[in-house]
C-alpha cells in the first residue's frame, strides 16, 4: 500500500472535567518531523506521542495540537477553611490600621484566588484518556494518508500507462522517419543537381542512424517503468525510491530530445518529459 504525507484528522471526546480534542495536520517533507502543541498540564505525554508518531508514520511533517476546554458547571465547589482564614486574619489586621474600616464582605473573600476550589481531576487518569484520543487520531490520518496514496498510485499508473504508449508508438516510427530522412536527402541533391556515390550516400545514412538510435533509451524507459510498477505494488515507504525512478526517467527522455531528428520524435521527447513532471509532483507527496 502506498501512503501521501498529506492528511488531517480530528478527534474528540467529552468526559467529567472538561473536553478533549486532538487534531493531527500532515504534510510532505523529507523526513519525518513532529510539531506538538500540548497544554503545560499535559507536557508528560509528549514523549509517548512522538514515539507513536515515529511507530505510525516514516515522513511527513506532522503538526499535533491538543486542546482541553475544562468543565467547572458539573464540579461541586468547597471552600479552602484555612486560606479563607488566613485572609480574614490579615483583612482585620489591616482594618485595625484604619479609623472607619469597612465591613468584610464574604463574596469578596470567596473571590480571592484559592479559597473558592472545586473537585480536580486525576491528571494520570487525564493523561490516559488523551493519550487513547491521540491514538484514535492517529488511526485517522493513517487511514487518510492511505486513500490519498492509493489514488496518487491510481495517477501514476495511468501516466505509465501512457509512457509505454508514447515509447512503443515512437520505437514503431523510427524505421520510417529513418526512411523519411533517406529521401529529403535524395530530394536534396535532385534539387542541387548533384550526384552522390552511392557508398558515400549510404556511408551518411549509416551514421545518421547511429546518431538517432534510440533503442536504448526506450529500453531503459520500459525498465523503469517497470520497476515503477514494482514499487507502487510493493508498497511501503517508497517515496525517496520512486523520486530516484522519476530522475532516471528524466534523464532518458533529456537524451531522447537531443537525439531527436525529426518532429515525431521531437514531440515524443516532449509528450514524456511533460508525463514525468506530472509524476514526479505526485511523487514528492508519497511518503
Amino acid at each position: 500500500m502506498i501512503y501521501s504525507m498529506t492528511a488531517f484528522a480530528r478527534a474528540e471526546l467529552a468526559g467529567e472535567h472538561g473536553t478533549l480534542s486532538w487534531e493531527i495536520r500532515s504534510v510532505n517533507h523529507r523526513y519525518l518531523e513532529p510539531h506538538l502543541r500540548l497544554p503545560e498540564a499535559f507536557r508528560d505525554l509528549e514523549g509517548a506521542v512522538r514515539e507513536a508518531l515515529r511507530k505510525g508514520l516514516s515522513r511527513g511533517k506532522v503538526e499535533c495540537t491538543l486542546r482541553f476546554a475544562e468543565d467547572a458547571a458539573g464540579r461541586s465547589m468547597q471552600v479552602d477553611q484555612a486560606r479563607a482564614r488566613q485572609l480574614i486574619s490579615a483583612a482585620e489586621n489591616v482594618a485595625a490600621l484604619i479609623k472607619q474600616p469597612a465591613a468584610l464582605n464574604p463574596l469578596e473573600i470567596l473571590a480571592w484566588p484559592g479559597v473558592l476550589v472545586g473537585d480536580s481531576a486525576d491528571p494520570q487518569a487525564l493523561n490516559s484518556t488523551a493519550l487513547q484520543l491521540f491514538h484514535q487520531a492517529l488511526e485517522q490520518i493513517k487511514a487518510g494518508r492511505l486513500r490519498e496514496g492509493e489514488e496518487l498510485a491510481r495517477l501514476i499508473n495511468e501516466r505509465l500507462d501512457a509512457i509505454g504508449t508514447e515509447t512503443a508508438t515512437l520505437r514503431s516510427q523510427v524505421p520510417q522517419m529513418l526512411a523519411a530522412q533517406r529521401q529529403k536527402l535524395l530530394d536534396r541533391c535532385a534539387e542541387m543537381r548533384v550526384e552522390l556515390d552511392p557508398q558515400r550516400l549510404e556511408q551518411e545514412l549509416v551514421m545518421l542512424a547511429q546518431k538517432s538510435d534510440v533503442a536504448e533509451e526506450l529500453d531503459r524507459l520500459g525498465t523503469h517503468v517497470t520497476e515503477v510498477r514494482r514499487v507502487l505494488k510493493s508498497g511501503g515507504a517508497a517515496g525517496r525510491r520512486l523520486d530516484f525512478l522519476m530522475q532516471e526517467l528524466n534523464r532518458e527522455a533529456n537524451t531522447l530530445g537531443s537525439k531527436a531528428f525529426d518532429t515525431r520524435s521531437t514531440q515524443a521527447a516532449v509528450n514524456l518529459k511533460v508525463l514525468i513532471e506530472q509524476m514526479r509532483e505526485q511523487v514528492q507527496n508519497i511518503e
